[in-house]
């Protein structure tokens, strides 16, 4: 009789496996933030911007031209000061980023050497920018002046009144400087006349933006173009002490000189990255300017970030004594690494600005714009918070993002006025990050 066969036992057929897409971040974007949310009039200049970005970053010829305006124009690279004055007051290793030290006073130099080259490259016939302190302004005006493309400055009136001699100065150097924004016109009026100046001379304009703001390109072109302070910073102090520093400190208002200088740092997990935002004179509404201490996700002027909005909505006024830093919002990378837990921001009270830049001019000789003199100060609190729990002479880095002429004048007006009594604060919300608006997401680029 024939054996039987066995039936072969059948395998269960698979589930098709479907072929899902990875997601991405869209381009443009920095997690949740970021992007391109401006007028359609705008978007095929940014496209042009993108596609120049895109290529000329890559051009090793750029590059190199580049280099030779840092180190034989810019100054770079720029020193790193051991502050042994005020170390030994505050109790600690200080040393300071010497950014104030480049052309023009101030780290802008670095982005619009970058970015006026880039405008060159693309055969523009006029740039416009925004300025604040103007420390951007004059940086720009300088640039242009080089590439002899006419420049038109926005700046807000009110900062043109405390920063009148930035104005001269920007005029000195062949630029038209228009005040914005009425009697309290600042940084965030300048924004809104460029755009509104680029949408209407599209063809023929470059906007030279001065922060890691706005829509995408600007944000990580800015970055791009400052970081090399912290890539210096990173090994100028490996070669002064052997080691990194427990804590890096750097000024945010837009944020490009802290984003530069962070960018060094961002793999040193083990170093804290501190942003000093301006806590004015106090935490309530329109009373200071800390986007990402006090601030909710929003649109502004192109970009989804933290913004200090009504709880409607509506971009409420801010102040602080230090015209760069008087914004309602940030960078949308700080946004980003905040929201990774990355770095940290605190903000520094107007009183405590002036103390610390006081405390610079009498230990070291230097003179600080007051936007660093925010640095120095959350260094100042920070360095008195590790003695508390012990922990004594810290090592630490400051961005010193630029020089003080323009504030003297300011500074002195200030310190003459009677001191303002302490108001009561409504205690500002923690960030959150879980309730991000609806927004439609506008992916840039190809």
């Amino acid at each position: 009789m024939a054996a039987s066969k066995k039936k072969a036992k059948t395998k269960p057929a698979k589930k098709p496996v479907e072929n899902r897409p990875a997601l991405t971040t869209p381009e443009g974007y920095f997690g949740d933030f970021g992007g391109r949310f401006v007028s359609e009039l705008l978007i095929p200049a940014l496209d042009e911007l993108n596609a120049a970005w895109k290529k000329y970053s890559r051009d090793k010829k750029f590059e190199k031209e580049l280099l030779g305006l840092y180190n034989d124009y810019a100054g770079r690279p720029s020193l790193l000061t051991y502050a042994a004055n005020l170390s030994k007051r505050y109790g600690a290793q200080i040393y300071l980023k010497r950014e104030d030290l480049l052309h023009t006073g101030s780290h802008k130099i670095n982005n619009t050497l970058g970015q006026a080259l880039l405008a060159s490259k693309m055969k523009k016939k006029r740039i416009i920018a925004e300025t604040g302190a103007g420390q951007h302004g004059v940086a720009t005006a300088t640039a242009a002046a080089l590439m002899k493309i006419p420049a038109h400055i926005y700046m807000g009136s009110e900062d043109l009144r405390r920063q009148a001699l930035n104005g001269f100065r920007m005029r000195l150097l062949g630029a038209t400087v228009q005040g914005v924004g009425g009697e309290h016109g600042t940084l965030r009026d300048a924004v809104n006349e460029a755009l509104r100046d680029w949408a209407r001379n599209v063809d023929d304009t470059y906007y030279l933006i001065g922060s890691v703001i706005g829509p995408h390109p600007y944000p990580t072109m800015v970055r791009t173009f400052q970081s090399i302070i912290g890539r210096e910073a990173r090994q100028q102090i490996l070669k002064a002490e052997g080691k990194l520093p427990q804590a890096v400190f750097a000024c945010v208002g837009g944020g490009s000189n802290s984003i530069g200088m962070f960018y060094g740092f961002l793999k040193d997990t083990k170093v804290q990255l501190i942003g000093a935002e301006a806590g004015g004179r106090n935490m309530t509404p329109g009373n200071h300017s800390a986007s990402l201490t006090a601030g909710k996700p929003g649109v502004l002027q192109g970009a989804l970030t933290y913004i200090i909005q009504s709880p409607d909505g509506q971009v409420h006024d801010v102040h602080s004594i230090s015209a760069g830093l008087d914004y309602p919002g940030v960078g949308p990378e700080h946004a980003y690494l905040l929201k990774q837990g990355r770095t940290e921001y605190v903000a520094v009270r107007d009183k405590a600005a002036l103390e610390a830049f006081q405390d610079l001019a009498q230990e070291e000789g230097i003179i600080p714009a007051l936007e660093s003199a925010h640095a120095v100060a959350a260094a100042k609190n920070h360095i008195e918070q590790m003695r508390k729990q012990g922990k004594k002479n810290p090592l630490i880095l400051i961005c010193l993002s630029g020089r003080g002429d323009k504030d003297v004048q300011e500074v002195e007006r200030l310190l003459a006025l009677p001191p303002e009594p302490d108001t009561a604060e409504e205690a500002s919300a923690p960030t959150q990050f879980t309730s991000l608006p609806t927004v439609k997401v506008v992916a840039a680029g190809d």
